[in-house]
């Protein structure tokens, strides 16, 4: 039976793409302005990789290694083709703010290696999770780095919304900060690059502090030794 939980914390925390593997920094570092472009990148990257995994694994005994990395590819590419077509079709002045970087998800390195690393060599329930948690790892980086830059970029959170969720989420836009204009650095890419450093940072330092309350619970008496001078003659 496979560890599904975790597979879950890989994909949202021990293996987070974008914090551990860095990969998909790309798309990351020029698109998450604000939470509504960093939220469509996300979901458009987790339809993608998601339904490639399942894909993968349901062909992956059919597949010879001459041309497995090139199959993989294309089912990605067809994925890929798929969700641009529903946000044309359902997101279409959203599509046009992501740009190109919706068709360059076939090249994004998360997806090809979850492919070639997890689903061609696991059923497909597995692999299915290990895509959704992976992009939701993913998605959920794209999200707190476009929170951050859109706060102190433009003081607002949430804003145009209504550009993915339709005329309902109208008046979802937040007014935080209350500025006509904010950080100029936080929206461009030099911004997004930093902001991106202190959150692998704030990673790191949380991790370090786990081990070291996980190896003070599995044996105190090392965790907590200090070191006895001994005079005189041991009998």
């Amino acid at each position: 039976m496979s560890d599904y939980a975790g597979i879950s914390r890989d994909g949202l925390w021990n293996k987070n793409p974008a914090l551990v593997q860095l990969l998909g920094l790309c798309p990351l570092l020029a698109v998450t302005g604000s939470v509504v472009n960093a939220l469509g990148l996300g979901l458009a990257t987790m339809l993608v990789l998601t339904g490639s995994n399942i894909v993968v694994s349901l062909v992956r005994n059919r597949v010879t290694d001459v041309i497995r990395l090139p199959a993989f590819v294309m089912i990605i590419a067809a994925f890929t083709t798929c969700t641009e077509l529903v946000m044309k079709a359902f997101t279409f002045e959203l599509y046009q703010i992501l740009g190109i970087f919706i068709p360059l998800i076939v090249t994004n390195c998360t997806i090809l290696g979850r492919a070639e690393a997890f689903a061609s060599k696991n059923p497909v329930l597995p692999s299915a999770v290990d895509g959704f948690m992976m992009a939701m790892g993913f998605g959920l980086v794209l999200v707190v780095l476009g929170a951050i830059r859109e706060i102190l970029g433009y003081g607002t959170l949430f804003a145009d919304m209504d550009l993915l969720f339709g005329p309902i989420a109208a008046n979802w836009e937040i007014d935080l900060l209350h500025i006509e204009s904010g950080l100029l650095i936080a929206v461009l890419p030099p911004g997004a690059f930093l902001i991106t450093g202190f959150l692998i940072a704030l990673k790191n330092i949380i991790d370090d502090r786990i081990e070291k309350r996980r190896l003070a619970a599995a044996d105190p008496l090392i965790a907590g030794s200090k070191r006895v001078r001994t005079t005189g003659n041991i009998s």
